[in-house]
């Protein structure tokens, strides 16, 4: 099997490539990683080379590319059928899938609004018209899942899944904006922070010095 590689943008602003990164990350898939940092003036030229829709995250691997974060999820899942990416009950499943397209291709409000951002904390800022009614619809999957599929552990589907990592990003943003949640979504957003894989991203998302005006406040 030839080396995996993930070609990811700034660690401090882009939440794509921090789901795909998690997916390899939390279940110890060793790889490379190569860092092309957000619209600097090389960067539509230096992603072009891995990627046909010049946007990050990318996966390389088997002389494939794969460039899209679910893609590259569902692809691990595919490539190490012997790791737990989905549950393996089809009721749980089918929901995490679901849950995991919705963010996927969801929340808009919420992305424009409250970028993500590792080593800022703006509360209260971006809370716009439509970002609390995807904050409603998110934390409402949250504690469906919990209530149904969450029995064997502390995620949502019990352990983790795919569906972690397509919704840590927003952990991020809870956190740095200040949003007010009920106890089960809170507990919910503590128990992704406090992965250790999550820990190490954070830390290096602060060590970048680069400042992106559109994610600043």
């Amino acid at each position: 099997m030839t080396q995996l590689t993930l070609v990811i943008g700034n660690k401090n602003y882009s939440s794509w490539s921090l789901r795909a990164w998690l997916a390899l990350k939390q279940f110890g898939l060793p790889f490379k990683e190569i860092c092309i940092p957000l619209y600097t003036p090389d960067y539509s030229a230096k992603v072009h080379q891995y990627s046909p829709s010049g946007k990050v995250p990318v996966l390389l691997h088997d002389g494939l590319t794969v460039w899209d974060s679910l893609a590259i999820c569902e692809y691990l899942a595919e490539t190490f059928p012997n790791l737990p990416y989905w549950p393996e009950d089809k009721t749980a499943r089918t929901f995490a899938r679901s849950i995991s397209a919705e963010m996927h291709s969801g929340f808009q409000n919420l992305r424009q609004n409250m970028p993500m951002n590792c080593r800022t904390k703006y509360p209260g800022k971006g809370l716009v018209s439509g970002v609390q009614a995807d904050i409603d619809r998110i934390t409402s999957i949250w504690r469906e899942s919990r209530q149904k599929f969450g029995s064997g552990g502390d995620f949502l589907l019990g352990n983790f899944t795919i569906a972690d990592a397509m919704f840590a990003p927003v952990a991020i943003r809870f956190v740095a904006y200040d949003v007010q949640l009920d106890a089960a979504s809170r507990n919910y957003v503590e128990t992704v922070l406090s992965l250790s894989v999550m820990q190490e991203w954070i830390t290096a998302a602060k060590s970048e010095t680069e400042v992106l005006s559109q994610y600043e406040f």
